[in-house]
């Protein structure tokens, strides 16, 4: 037995609410306040020694959960649902690294917890996996930090031999037209960026309903000490990286709002953009359109847009749209839709060429996507879900390690920078966008170097706890 292996034995979980200053537009629905989960895990070693590790993540759900059903009933769902795995994740009994313990829960477990709990629902109420993934997410993120903390190591020095006990060959299977990709004797680390890097180039997401001038935003300019317009944040913040998102079913309104956002940007030193279509489209010639078009009439536009972002729905098993198109045209990422390395390779199929890695959808399922992804020559991104507090300290670790064509989205500090004001104090750099970049580098010593006994953050109780 590998000395290193740890198991878990108690969890809690403690449900903190935070309200946004300024609405952000997902699609067809808009967030005005979300409540971020926040794990607490205890593991044991086989020599008695215990420790406790924390995951965090934003239970976004109209993100996570696009519907009709009213948001209430959907909100209510996956905090429950995080009652749920606060039990089975304190019962399952595997010994090993957390890649080997999240992986295994992850593929034998949430998948009949998910189908069980639906079945407890009202009528015509269906939490989709993506949604579970998220509430999955923060016990997975606390199993990896708390594997750190008990072996007195930053945890991502562990993805390798001899701290795991299986090679990627267990994990990963190569596409049928890449002969040349082989997983055995390979860990994550084999695909991570070298050197790491603290400080990242910081991509600012331009929400639907922001105003993009001060003038523009007139009376709704908000009497705090952030901006409340594109202009300003790029002012203050330096910024070089635009993320637009767009309607997706109003190819006028698109075009118009790119071609506004550019001409800002532009002016005062942008240098890279990108267009986020929502999920909202359901035919790649909307998209070749608008693209055509920015090509034809925006050419120094058309120069630095970076890439796209999942224009089409999420559930790629079940809409399989062609998109070589749009990727012939521009790099084309997968987002919303890359539940885990088997849709990657599904998206690749399709003509996908990138994935958006989030550590939302799980630290074990992110990086096993991005050791898929870069073994088959596929570009990464590490995008954003408004995450603050303690979620935007693995987010910007796994963006440090991520090899991305071009730094780390970043936009918890436009939404709600109050949420974070202790753990800024701190690690200021991750909270506070200076020069156009993002830093990490205060974030040190085992686990996550979360550096948790110097920030004074009150939790609520707990929601739901197990036994010790």
């Amino acid at each position: 037995m590998n000395p290193h292996d740890i198991q878990i034995r108690a969890v809690r979980w403690h449900a903190l609410p935070v309200q946004t200053r300024l609405p952000l537009k997902f699609g067809h629905e808009t967030v005005t306040s979300v409540a971020c989960a926040r794990v607490c895990l205890t593991v044991s070693r086989a020599d008695g020694s215990r420790a406790e590790g924390w995951g965090e993540t934003p239970l976004s759900v109209q993100w996570v959960w696009p519907s009709a059903v009213p948001y209430e009933v959907r909100f209510k769902a996956m905090q429950d649902f995080c009652d749920v795995l606060t039990e089975a994740y304190a019962q399952f009994p595997a010994q090993g690294h957390p890649m080997e313990i999240g992986y295994d829960f992850i593929e034998a477990v949430l998948p009949k917890l998910l189908q069980a709990f639906n079945a407890t629902l009202p009528k015509g109420v269906v939490m989709p996996t993506l949604a579970a993934l998220v509430c999955a997410s923060p016990f997975d993120l606390a199993l990896h930090d708390a594997y750190g903390v008990v072996n007195e190591v930053p945890t991502y020095l562990t993805y390798q031999a001899p701290w795991m006990n299986r090679d990627l060959s267990a994990y990963l299977t190569p596409a049928a037209d890449a002969p040349q990709v082989n997983f055995s004797g390979k860990y994550p680390v084999n695909f991570f960026r070298q050197p790491v890097e603290t400080k990242l180039l910081a991509w600012h997401l331009v929400g639907g309903l922001d105003y993009l001038t001060l003038a523009e935003a007139g009376a709704h300019v908000l009497q705090d000490d952030y901006p409340s317009s594109l202009d300003a944040w790029i002012k203050r913040d330096g910024l070089k990286a635009l993320k637009v998102k767009l309607r997706g079913n109003d190819a006028p309104w698109d075009f118009a709002r790119m071609k506004q956002i550019a001409e800002i940007g532009l002016a005062l030193g942008v240098e890279l953009f990108t267009a986020d279509f929502n999920c909202t489209v359901m035919d790649p010639a909307y998209v070749n359109g608008v693209l055509d078009r920015i090509k034809a009439e925006l050419p120094e536009l058309w120069s630095r847009l970076s890439y796209v972002e999942q224009p089409f729905p999420y559930e790629l098993e079940d809409y399989p749209i062609d998109v070589h198109s749009v990727s012939g045209r521009i790099p084309l990422f997968l987002d919303e839709s890359a539940h885990d390395w088997r849709i990657v390779r599904l998206g690749r199929e399709l003509g996908w060429t990138g994935v958006a890695l989030k550590t939302c959808k799980t630290q074990t399922g992110a990086l096993l996507s991005l050791c898929w992804a870069r073994a088959h020559g596929m570009q990464l991104m590490v995008q954003d879900l408004t995450n603050p507090m303690m979620a935007q300290m693995t987010h910007l670790l796994l963006a440090a390690h991520a090899p991305t064509i071009a730094g780390v989205e970043t936009n918890a500090m436009q939404f709600y920078p109050e949420a974070s004001s202790a753990e800024a104090k701190i690690h200021p750099g991750l909270y506070r966008r200076q020069a156009g970049q993002i830093d990490g580098g205060t974030l040190s010593g085992p686990g996550f170097g979360y550096r948790l006994n110097e920030i004074d953050r009150n939790l609520p109780a707990a929601r739901m706890s197990s036994p010790a």
